[in-house]
């Protein structure tokens, strides 16, 4: 039995791109594990969005060499977006590699392995592991935005929804295998169209799907956010009200630069609709693009006044290789770390202030342990009472500790 080894890099889409290279893998007899020792394939999924992930993920290939060396027939596989970037370059400098597949050869992956003569179907395929509460689903691959920080639209290419079909049929099968919440995954996930079928149209859709109690997705632009959309889901209770929406900037000189495709008030609009259905709203902030000057850096700080995010992941502009920023003169990084230490600070206690503000509320909890489950805002919260994973509970909020939410019950 070929037994496989992955490993992640990235966000949730690569978590299921990974998924579905295995399936295919599944297909062919393979079964998972967990011990880099006893595998006889390990699948390396990439991210290249930021370097650092690119470089721990070229390591990890580099390493590689003495497990191969260990037993003859071992299978190395390379791929997703620092496989494409990287491309034939990187199998020049470790000839060990056995199968590199970029990030728009997803959809041709099983191709790929059979291309390469080391798999075959089986007829007794191995077993894929159950999706666990959340199910990933992806709906669409690419981005049709030429963001000028970002290498994403280089290494996935233009916007390709899938089949609205093929979605409720992914959606079905994770329901039935378990998952309680569907993920609907893409670059810019609420861009999606099929035919007649819109973004708003196909949520409402998977939540109607037998076995499904929540839906949310990631990750959105903010410009796809419509008075249309909100009319749409504003009532359905099973799409999760929690958004995580980069900013990037809070100057509209900088936003422009980036090409993000809005300004600082379009954005404020976007969030003050949003809350107004019940959203709660986190974001991306990125301190030190090249262009970013102090009065540009006062105004993202003022947007984290004014918007009032549950959390803001923050980070130091990174050049990436083949995008227009990287082209222009970099800021020192002292300013990027003098930056990105005074958001930090000014973005700490944000979730420990959003949290206090549910205390009275009553929610509705996926329970995910026993006795700790989230509330469709995305708020943690913790029961005295025991009850069934994957069940729902409503309950009321009692108090609030960090970021933690505890019931009254």
């Amino acid at each position: 039995m070929n037994k496989v080894f992955i490993q992640t890099y990235g966000c949730q889409m690569n978590v299921a791109d990974s998924d579905e290279m295995f399936a295919h893998l599944a297909a062919r007899g393979a079964e998972l594990t967990d011990k880099l020792e006893e595998a006889d394939t390990v699948l390396i999924n990439t991210c290249t969005v930021r370097d650092h992930a690119e470089h721990r993920a070229v390591s990890f290939l580099g390493r590689l060499a003495a497990w191969k060396k260990e037993k003859p027939g071992r299978v190395i596989i390379f791929a997703g977006c620092a496989a494409q970037r990287l491309g034939e370059a990187l199998q020049k400098k470790y000839p060990f590699l056995d199968i590199l597949s970029g990030a728009k050869g997803i959809e041709h992956f099983a191709q790929t392995l059979d291309k390469s003569g080391l798999f075959s179907h089986q007829d007794h395929p191995g077993q894929t592991p159950a999706p666990g509460l959340t199910g990933y689903v992806t709906i669409m691959r690419g981005c049709n935005f030429a963001c000028t920080y970002c290498i994403v639209p280089s290494v996935r290419g233009p916007i390709k929804c899938l089949p609205v079909d093929d979605i409720l049929q992914d959606a079905a099968r994770k329901a039935a295998a378990g998952a309680k919440e569907i993920m609907l995954l893409g670059q810019t996930v609420n861009a999606y169209r099929d035919g007649d079928v819109s973004f708003a149209d196909l949520l409402n859709r998977v939540s109607e799907v037998p076995g499904v109690e929540r839906v949310r997705f990631t990750s959105p632009h903010p410009i796809y956010f419509t008075p249309q959309f909100l009319a749409a889901v504003k009532d359905n209770p099973k799409i999760a009200r929690h958004i995580h929406l980069p900013v990037q900037s809070g100057s509209t000189k900088v936003l422009q630069e980036m090409k993000r495709g809005y300004t600082r008030e379009v954005f404020l609009d976007k969030i003050h609709a949003l809350r107004a259905c019940g959203f709660n709203i986190s974001t991306d902030i990125i301190v030190g693009f090249p262009t970013e000057t102090e009065e540009d850096f006062r105004q993202t700080l003022s947007l984290v006044d004014e918007a009032k995010f549950f959390i803001a992941y923050c980070y130091k502009y990174s050049p990436r290789q083949g995008t227009p920023a990287a082209e222009m003169k970099q800021l020192e990084q002292k300013v990027l770390e003098e930056r990105l230490d005074i958001l930090l600070n000014k973005v700490r206690g944000l979730s420990d202030a959003a949290y206090l503000t549910q205390v009275g509320t009553v929610q509705e909890v996926l329970m995910e342990t026993p006795h700790k489950g989230r509330s469709s805002g995305n708020f943690w919260v913790k029961t005295s009472k025991a009850h069934p994973v994957g069940s729902l509970v409503r309950t009321e909020i009692e108090r609030a500790d960090g970021t933690l939410l505890f019931a009254r019950d």
